[in-house]
């Protein structure tokens, strides 16, 4: 060290002293203590810590002494594990702080680490589309516009994305679900039979979206909607900070996915005409109509229900993978012995329901879910045995992973629950205001 006297230093973090010689701070395993042993001037120390006392030559760092307790436990065993009843994100903070990374912490720990660490990026992922309302994108210095401009960008973000976030919002929010609503009931209703077309046309013919079939009642109030949809996509694509990152997320997606369909099936119409070699894309067509029932997933950006359900899913997918192993391999030993005893050992009682293994592992499916739609059944008595302790088998496996995805589906509706309560208090704020 060229910056101080004395043969010893200090090291003050949060009120807990630390005593070391001039030597050992050297080769210190923390990059932000070791670079006191370069230091040449007082400002040169004070870049590294918080302040310094010359007379004690004591080095001070406001930060955490409970956390940096456990690090020196590292320091000098080699092990590095998490401070009890501490957020595993602000433990990872301070190991940053004094060069650490979640590399040099314990299996265990870095497993809980990379958990946590997902599930907040999932959650900041979700409240990203507001615009960080509480986080103020607005100091960034972000906002090529000016100060105006960006907080009129920002108000309109969360209007679009938040719909507790503000009067209009709601506004915007129940317009919305309303043309969800009214295509759904249009969908639903024109596969009644008293809502098709003369009989006199053809099935090709009522899948083309003509210049007749716009005019109908039905294709108004589709065009119409599509129109509605088509318009609030554009919008908020134009008014969203990345557009990249726009376009990967779940729900526009979806959007792309529900809204595509209808001027896929205009532009097929229109090239093809009345062409008979390409009657095929009728078929092509009612496809394509029928995706509009992605729509009712559009909800989801209205409804903290379906907002969990997906939170949920997308945190809980190694449990998602672990129930189909389980399914899969149940499927493959009990779909084998029941084709067996039913089928293959000719004790003169063949039960051609079980002519073949992938034609018994329909059977094993619908009796680990103890749905049973009585289709096909053993008949032999070691097949109903089989059959009796496929049942139990599949409410034990199926039982095992279902508690950690409720814990996490309660974690999710939680958190999500806490936002809305946030915006709500906005809205609050605004009506007082």
């Amino acid at each position: 060290m060229n910056f101080g006297r004395g043969p010893s230093v200090v090291l003050n973090v949060g009120g807990t002293r630390y005593s070391f010689s001039r030597e050992v701070l050297k080769d210190f395993p923390l990059r932000r203590v070791s670079r006191l042993h370069g230091c040449l001037s007082e400002q040169d120390v004070l870049e590294v810590c918080d302040d310094y006392d010359r007379e004690r030559n004591e080095y001070f760092f406001d930060r955490h002494s409970e956390a940096f307790g456990f690090i020196m436990l590292y320091v000098r065993h080699g092990h590095l594990r998490f401070v009890p009843h501490m957020c595993e994100l602000s433990f990872y903070n301070e190991m940053i702080y004094w060069g650490l990374e979640g590399s040099h912490l314990d299996y265990c720990c870095q497993r809980r680490l990379d958990d946590r660490m997902s599930e907040t990026s999932t959650y900041y992922a979700v409240e990203d589309p507001p615009g960080e309302p509480f986080g103020g994108s607005e100091d960034k210095g972000q906002q090529p516009q000016g100060a105006e401009g960006g907080k009129w960008l920002e108000r309109m973000r969360r209007t679009f994305e938040e719909p507790t976030s503000s009067v209009a919002a709601q506004i915007l929010a129940t317009v919305s679900i309303l043309f969800v609503i009214v295509s759904m009931v249009v969908l639903c209703a024109s596969t009644l039979p008293e809502w098709r077309a003369p009989e006199n046309r053809s099935v090709e013919e009522r899948s083309r979206y003509t210049a007749e079939s716009v005019r109908e009642p039905s294709g108004i109030i589709e065009a119409v909607c599509i129109g509605w949809f088509t318009a609030e996509c554009i919008v908020r694509f134009i008014i969203s900070k990345n557009k990249c990152e726009f376009v990967r997320r779940p729900l526009n997606i979806i959007d792309l996915l529900a809204i595509t369909p209808y001027y896929i099936s205009v532009l097929m119409t229109v090239f093809t005409g009345e062409n008979s070699q390409l009657q095929r894309a009728g078929v092509t067509l009612r496809v394509l109509r029928m995706m509009r029932i992605f729509w009712v997933i559009k909800l989801a950006r209205h409804f903290i229900g379906l907002q969990t359900l997906g939170l949920t899913l997308k945190r809980c997918y190694r449990e998602m993978v672990m129930l189909l192993v389980f399914i899969c391999v149940a499927m493959a030993i009990f779909s084998a012995l029941s084709q067996l005893l039913e089928n293959g050992l000719d004790l003169g009682t063949k039960n051609k329901d079980y002519a073949s293994i992938p034609a018994a592992c329909w059977w094993v499916i619908i009796s680990m879910t103890t749905v049973g739609y009585g289709d096909m059944c053993p008949i032999t008595v070691p097949g109903r045995i089989l059959g009796g302790i496929c049942v139990v088998s599949g409410i034990v496996l199926l039982a095992l992973p279902i508690t950690f995805i409720y814990h996490s589906f309660v974690q999710c509706y939680h958190e999500l629950k806490f936002r809305s309560a946030r915006y709500g208090r906005s809205l609050s704020a605004e009506f007082l205001n």
